[in-house]
């Protein structure tokens, strides 16, 4: 570890809710743990959808792949260990482990903002440039902004452990949260946090208001090619293509744009509040989303009837 002498913390305690009582532990963890539970097999419900029917194999359909991959990962990163805290008292967690937990938690974070980025992107074409849609957004171009978006979301979160594993953490080592982040790490450190917290903090607007940019933008254009269509049965139908993506883009970025936006107006959470609004919204979506997608996105919805009817025994 760099500069090793000047750190006394060798590990650290994930409080995980603060607040709550001995005897509501074990419920927690049951919750918890349905939680990652559903979101493994709602995601992996998504791959064995795509995997058993090839008319899934289409740019909207390789985005939600994107998102199911993402979701998985982000709650494997997150969950097993508060979950262990609750259920085995072992809430410590070794201080490299924490600054991988927090490296993967950003970085899985800014892939699904640009995967949102992605699926605006696929529906503003399909509705305001129709005629041009397979032409623009081929199986290949989806490969290929998929692995950059996966490459280039590495580097800020990279940077931002790479600027705050060498800091000396002489303090406390309690995060008061239920894993490891940049903001509860680097309040423990034994000196100014002003150089490395602003950094950290223009990458995570610049990550999430940047692809909300363009996200209010197509659908402001969407909105508007629809109230164009003359056919109001068309304009249903072109809306209701949009419904699915605008409600899992609504999970992701309203709860995180209201905490911002309220901690920098001077609203103040307490710390259990916090850590409850902050665990809500990281950890709902990916539970959401396969349930959203599964009962709405009409594919999905025909191969998964097809699935069950052919699992009928004949006779």
């Amino acid at each position: 570890m760099l500069n090793g002498n000047h750190s006394n913390v060798t590990e650290f305690i994930l409080t995980g809710f603060p607040g709550l009582h001995q005897e509501y532990q074990g419920l927690a963890s049951a919750v918890l743990f349905l939680v990652y539970f559903l979101t493994l097999i709602g995601n992996g419900t998504v791959f064995c959808l795509f995997a058993t029917d090839r008319n899934l194999h289409k740019p909207m359909y390789y985005i939600i792949l994107n998102l199911s991959t993402c979701d998985i990962l982000f709650s494997t990163t997150t969950l097993p260990k508060i979950i262990s805290k609750y259920w085995f008292q072992s809430g410590t967690i070794s201080f490299t482990a924490c600054f991988v937990q927090m490296y993967f938690v950003h970085y899985l974070g800014s892939v699904n903002s640009f995967i949102l980025f992605l699926m605006a992107l696929d529906r503003y074409l399909a509705i305001c440039y129709p005629l041009r849609y397979t032409l623009i957004l081929k199986n290949s171009t989806i490969y290929i902004l998929s692995i950059t978006f996966w490459v280039v979301a590495n580097g800020a979160p990279l940077m931002i452990v790479i600027r705050a594993y060498p800091l000396p953490y002489c303090a406390s080592n309690i995060i008061n949260h239920c894993y490891c982040d940049h903001i509860g790490i680097t309040m423990l450190a034994c000196t100014d946090r002003a150089p490395y917290g602003f950094p950290a903090f223009v990458f995570a607007m610049i990550t999430l208001l940047g692809p909300l940019a363009f996200i209010i933008f197509s659908y402001c254009s969407i909105i508007i090619a629809v109230l164009k269509i003359a056919d109001s049965q068309g304009r249903r139908k072109s809306l209701s293509t949009c419904s699915t993506q605008l409600i899992v883009i609504a999970l992701y970025y309203l709860p995180r744009c209201f905490v911002y936006l309220a901690s920098n107006v001077g609203i103040k959470f307490s710390t259990d509040i916090r850590v409850v609004i902050v665990m809500l919204y990281s950890l709902s979506p990916p539970m959401i989303n396969p349930l959203i997608y599964c009962l709405r996105a009409k594919d999905m919805k025909d191969t998964h009837s097809t699935v069950k009817v052919s699992s009928k025994p004949v006779g």
